[in-house]
């Protein structure tokens, strides 16, 4: 058995004492403060080609950002002294680069082959082939009808019941998927304790085709064992006693707890404690997926993602799309002050990828602390926002043109339409492009002026309206082109931001797979709820909460 202690830290030093920081520092100053992305197009004829890189079926075009040959030369630099290749194979060698739980990370394991020979002395790898063969035979039966419920009906209703990374990847990859639903299954969720999810969707389900997948390691999360319970109780009611044996499945490692409840023996699905909650969509937290899209198409998920694993691992920096992608939000967060970075999907079936990157990001980088428990010296965790395509145009484009905060975007772009008329989709690209466009190059005084007076604007009006119409453009955009939307382009999506924010953790020195910011208010939620609190605005509140309940 390997040695599962704290490795070295990923960071030796702080960021803003190795020697590429002071030399993206000194450039930034020197050369980039006020440039344009026009004018570096206008000084390099090979620019778009130079700027552009691709991997299995994703092009990146990078291309229309604030950064030159030397910015990616001296970013490169600064991965390279914050040991980003290092870090890279200590993962995929499952060192506990988690080293504050004393873990390893490896849900790269849940997607790879045998012969990629991906950490397999660490305990639960070895098993990953065993589990996703249970949920292959498990989906197989549910699908070709040897399981059914317990009044003999087909089960076609999968309601998935858990919360951040047991809910928000599954829910994203489902509307993702709709094309690829099998005929007469429908995918449901539940995640929020108040209840209403698990209301609403009741009041028009038939319990009698409905199979509930518990997703909770512990079996002991708050919100998903609340929501468990309640839709156990529904399942009682309707159905018997008995019917929770065969209307619930669940992902878990605590069998006493998952005995208490009822799951039957053969309906456990294992997991292991190096898969994180926002990396598990791989493990059998992806059970309510499979039984939706089918095992094979699962698969070419699992597939997909493992194409990205290998091009991370093995590409040089400087050609590494992640690292690319890392470095690049890097440069704008540290130099520019970014604060947000907005994700723009041009395919409405992607319009939960930018809550899913939000939980990616931010629950992954938030964090004030270095890996050795010091502060740290360089800020971290960009807001990620964003909403797909048109929609985002006619609500929040308005501030990307022309507000005063500096947002980089990307936008993602399938080439095919993955369900509307190819014509429909064409429209899609013409105004993802013209965006971008848009972005970069702006519209200046001198072209409103010119416009309005073409249009026929006297020129008092012309003198009061061109200022409102300029768009001051060098706002940087990364645009991600691939050809449909597919269980294998997801995969690929998806393995293509989990790295690139695993490599801004690096570059931080932080550890970007725990998340006690989370615990605190839970811990405090079940304080409140026994005990009360001592906190003064708390306790006026809940006098509030108490004066306004119904009799």
């Amino acid at each position: 058995m390997p040695d599962k202690r704290p490795t070295a830290r990923l960071s030796a030093r702080f960021p803003t004492d190795l020697p590429a920081w002071q030399a993206l520092k000194s450039h930034y100053r020197d050369d980039m403060k006020g440039a344009s992305i026009a004018s570096l197009f206008a000084r390099d004829a090979k620019r778009c080609d130079d700027f552009t890189i691709q991997s299995g079926d994703l092009l990146l075009d990078y291309s229309k950002n604030l950064l030159g040959r030397k910015t990616r030369k001296l970013l490169i630099r600064f991965a390279k002294e914050a040991r980003v290749p290092q870090a890279i194979e200590r993962m995929f060698a499952g060192e506990a680069i988690n080293n504050t739980e004393n873990r390893a990370v490896l849900h790269v394991a849940l997607r790879a082959k045998l012969s990629d020979q991906v950490a397999l002395e660490t305990p639960g790898v070895p098993e990953v082939w065993r589990v996703l063969d249970q949920m292959e035979q498990f989906v197989s039966a549910v699908q070709e009808g040897s399981i059914r419920g317990c009044s003999g009906k087909r089960l076609c209703n999968i309601v998935n019941i858990g919360i951040g990374g047991s809910d928000l990847g599954l829910v994203m990859a489902s509307r993702a998927l709709r094309h690829h639903w099998l005929p007469g299954m429908q995918f449901h969720s539940v995640s929020n304790v108040d209840g209403t999810q698990l209301t609403d969707l009741t009041a028009s389900l038939d319990p009698a085709t409905t199979l509930f997948v518990i997703c909770s390691k512990t079996f002991t999360t708050q919100e998903t064992m609340s929501n468990a319970n309640a839709a156990a109780k529904w399942i009682r009611e309707r159905l018997g006693n008995d019917a929770v044996r065969q209307h619930f499945v669940a992902a878990s490692t605590n069998h006493k707890a998952m005995d208490a409840f009822g799951i039957h023996e053969d309906y456990r699905f294992a997991f292991w404690d190096w898969v994180g909650g926002r990396y598990s969509l791989w493990s059998a937290v992806g059970l309510s997926l499979a039984l939706v899209i089918g095992m094979d198409q699962f698969k070419a998920m699992l597939a997909g993602a493992r194409r990205m694993d290998m091009h991370f691992r093995s590409a040089a920096l400087d050609e590494n799309m992640p690292v690319l992608l890392a470095v690049t939000a890097f440069w704008y967060n540290q130099f520019f002050a970014a604060e947000s970075q907005a994700i723009l999907p041009y395919d409405n079936r992607l319009d939960r990828f930018p809550a899913y990157l939000q939980q990616l990001q931010m629950e992954s980088n938030g964090k004030s602390v270095r890996t050795d428990g010091k502060p740290v010296k360089v800020k971290t965790g960009m807001v990620i926002w964003g909403e797909a395509g048109s929609n985002a145009q006619h609500s929040f484009y308005q501030l990307l043109h022309q507000g005063t905060r500096f947002v980089p975007v990307d936008f993602l772009l399938p080439v095919q339409s993955s369900g509307a008329t190819q014509a429909q989709q064409d429209l899609a690209i013409t105004n993802c492009l013209a965006q971008s466009e848009a972005l970069m190059d702006g519209y200046s005084l001198q072209q409103a002026r010119d416009d309005l007076l073409a249009s026929g604007e006297t020129s008092a009006e012309v003198k009061r309206l061109a200022p409102h119409k300029v768009h001051a453009g060098n706002r940087p955009s990364n645009t991600i082109l691939f050809e449909r939307l597919s269980p294998d382009s997801l995969g690929q999506l998806i393995a293509l931001y989990e790295h690139k924010v695993f490599v801004e953790g690096v570059l931080s020195g932080i550890n970007s797979f725990d998340q006690y910011g989370v615990e605190l208010g839970k811990r405090l939620a079940s304080r409140v709820a026994g005990q009360g609190s001592e906190n003064a605005s708390t306790k006026g509140l809940l006098a509030a909460v108490r004066s306004r309940r119904l009799p």
